[in-house]
């Protein structure tokens, strides 16, 4: 999988948010996008899922060498954000195979397998509107994560996540991540991207 970025930028307005960003992401590569709040860092990540359209310049999306329209990328991306909402009516065990009619999970991974290694064993049949919003953040995380994507796209992954969660965080990371495009955007929160190899800084692109 691999990313180009040319000349992008993205305003509201009048405002330009980012402008001039030029970058290749390649896969088996992790990337922080790192900014203060405010900084563009999440809608940037949102052009490069394609769920926003870019004000300039050009995102090209390929796979194998072979390019892949905008509109089909959602079949290779997870995503995760703490502001992405859950069907709070279904229970952890109804999401997650609400979630594999569409993206099958990684090996193969069975529903009790996930709950697992969520974490949540005892609440799989409580309905997600009575989770808390750090177990919340966990099946976000989980949902992208494990699934079978080529690209994994976290915005401020350790959100609502307390000291055992962030812990969490990084095993999940350790295990699941490897072989694949992985963006990760932060508030400059060391523990979200300290395995990331390259970073990109929001300030550049002002």
């Amino acid at each position: 999988m691999q990313i180009t970025l040319e000349k992008l930028g993205k305003r509201y307005n009048r405002d330009w948010i980012f402008r001039n960003l030029n970058c290749e992401l390649n896969s088996d590569t992790s990337y922080a996008i790192l900014g203060a709040n405010g900084s563009g860092k999440s809608t940037l990540l949102q052009v490069i899922a394609g769920n926003q359209l870019p004000s300039e310049g050009k995102i090209n999306y390929f796979l194998n060498q072979t390019s892949i329209a905008a509109e089909q990328i959602f079949h290779q991306i997870s995503f995760a954000a703490p502001y992405l909402e859950l069907i709070e009516e279904y229970t952890l065990t109804e999401i997650i195979q609400f979630q594999a009619h569409f993206k099958p999970f990684l090996n193969g991974l069975s529903t009790s397998e996930m709950i697992q290694i969520i974490g949540l064993e005892r609440s799989k049949d409580k309905e997600l509107k009575y989770y808390s919003s750090g177990m919340k953040q966990r099946v976000r995380l989980a949902l992208a994560l494990l699934s079978n994507t080529r690209m994994v796209l976290l915005d401020e992954p350790t959100s609502n996540l307390d000291k055992k969660g962030i812990e969490w965080y990084s095993h999940l990371i350790h295990n699941y991540a490897k072989n694949r495009l992985l963006i990760v955007c932060s508030n400059h929160l060391v523990h979200e991207y300290e395995f990331c190899k390259e970073q990109l800084l929001m300030e550049d692109f002002k």
